[in-house]
């Protein structure tokens, strides 16, 4: 990723911008990481924090052990970061960046929670898109957007879609 990027949480109440992007992209598989996202795993990457500023709100934060605080958004619950007490970084969940799709993963951690489905994605039926598959559903669901879009806006509550 170039440098310089952005992101946020679903509602656009927590926004922050960072210079540059450490080479740690990764997911971490274990089972800490999979309840603080609600998922199978997570995606974090960090940023040295002389380099990252929260623009817009402040997240709320869970110690999800003595040292390790994980930080999401208090109105919609997007979980935004992981951040080790004492250290000199924060690793920004990769879904919450502005532009996802250009942070290459670098390794994988925490294998000893690798839930068995992740060897299956490639093998279950794939339906597509969602205005392929559900198109009625998409399009009502698309008209009625409530998601901050992926970049930053004056105002979150009316720049919502």
């Amino acid at each position: 990723m170039a440098d310089g990027f952005s992101g946020g949480c679903q509602c656009g109440a927590v926004r922050y911008r960072g210079a540059r992007l450490l080479d740690d992209a990764h997911v971490c598989h274990c089972r800490m990481c999979q309840k603080a996202v609600g998922n199978m795993f997570v995606g974090l990457v960090g940023v040295a924090l002389a380099n990252f500023t929260w623009t817009r709100g402040e997240p709320a934060a869970f110690y999800s052990s003595a040292k390790v605080a994980r930080g999401f958004c208090r109105n919609c619950g997007t979980p935004l970061f992981y951040r080790d007490d004492g250290g000199d970084s924060i690793s920004v969940t990769i879904g919450s960046l502005d532009e996802p799709a250009k942070v290459p993963l670098v390794f994988e951690s925490g294998i000893e929670g690798r839930l068995a489905q992740i060897d299956q994605i490639d093998h279950v039926e794939n339906r597509g898109a969602l205005e392929d598959d559900v198109p009625d559903w998409a399009a009502e669901v698309k008209s009625g957007n409530r998601q901050h879009p992926d970049h930053d806006t004056d105002d979150w509550r009316t720049d919502q879609g």
